[in-house]
């Protein structure tokens, strides 16, 4: 038996670190959205989506990955709704259930280097982590064009000094990290 209406809200509740039942569904968190409008579910819907306990709607929809995570949403909510904690919380939630659209498998790849780069040195390692990226995601469904498009990019995004070779020291309290993710819960 699948997990009830019950237990997703209440998940997303937990990781988003809000009250879903607050949301009285005014829509200010859509109007403010810069995004909204190529989102197919908007921040009112997911919202409501939440509330309901239809988390894998959400989930599954592309519209969670299209949030730029600007936190408009949130600070324009009257009731001070964490709408882009709930939205990280489906993101989340994607990943571990491993139901992300297809559209967002680009971005998914792209998080999760983003994270194992994180947790393994407790900051960014650009290098690691397009490397990561590169061999996770284009490389493994055999898309050499897209990996030869994106390495095009390396030149001048370094003549714009927008990417760094160095190779940064990883952060001294390694400990600390790993309690932040063994907190979070985070599974990557």
């Amino acid at each position: 038996m699948g997990t009830s209406k019950r237990d997703w809200k209440t998940r997303v509740e937990t990781l988003a670190h809000t009250r879903l039942n607050d949301c009285y569904q005014c829509g200010k968190c859509a109007a403010g959205c810069p995004r909204g409008v190529s989102m197919k579910l908007s921040p009112t819907r997911l919202m409501r989506a939440a509330q309901t306990g239809d988390v894998l709607e959400g989930a599954e929809s592309d519209s969670i990955w299209r949030c730029v995570s600007c936190l408009t949403c949130s600070a324009r909510c009257p009731k001070s709704c964490e709408v882009a904690g709930v939205i990280d919380a489906m993101r989340q939630i994607a990943i571990e259930e491993n139901c992300a659209s297809p559209e967002a498998a680009k971005i998914v790849a792209f998080q999760k280097a983003f994270l194992r780069s994180v947790r393994k040195n407790g900051r960014t390692n650009e290098l690691e982590m397009v490397a990561d990226f590169e061999i996770r995601h284009f490389l493994s469904r055999f898309e050499l064009m897209g990996a030869l498009k994106d390495a095009t990019l390396g030149p001048k995004m370094l003549g714009k000094k927008k990417l760094h070779f160095k190779l940064g020291s990883p952060v001294k309290d390694k400990a600390l990290v790993k309690r932040i993710f063994d907190k979070c819960g985070v599974k990557i």
